[in-house]
């Protein structure tokens, strides 16, 4: 089953986050389980953006979750962030065009 993990993000310091993010997708070359990631902002939130991160199951999204280079990452840009980052844990049930 198809899984997504979005992460709600509210900072001031989006740019350094997407060098972290750069970062990440060198040293997780070949290594990495991701299938596909989005950025968005919010429109009505200034300050607050999602990650949405998709995989092709919940054991692919742990794999991923479980790279070094993920953990050091994340604890990087937890740093950046302006308060706690929201994660939702979704199983993907049906998907439309």
């Amino acid at each position: 089953m198809r899984f997504i993990q979005t992460m709600e993000i509210k900072t001031s310091r989006w740019d350094e986050m997407m060098a972290l993010e750069q970062e990440w997708l060198a040293a997780t070359e070949g290594a990495r389980t991701l299938v596909r990631e989005t950025h968005g902002r919010d429109r009505d939130r200034p300050g607050t953006y999602v990650i949405i991160a998709e995989f092709d199951s919940y054991e692919d999204a742990m794999k991923n979750n479980e790279l070094p280079a993920t953990q050091q990452i994340a604890d990087r840009m937890a740093k950046l962030a302006d308060g706690e980052v929201v994660f939702r844990n979704l199983d993907v049930l049906d998907e439309n065009a």
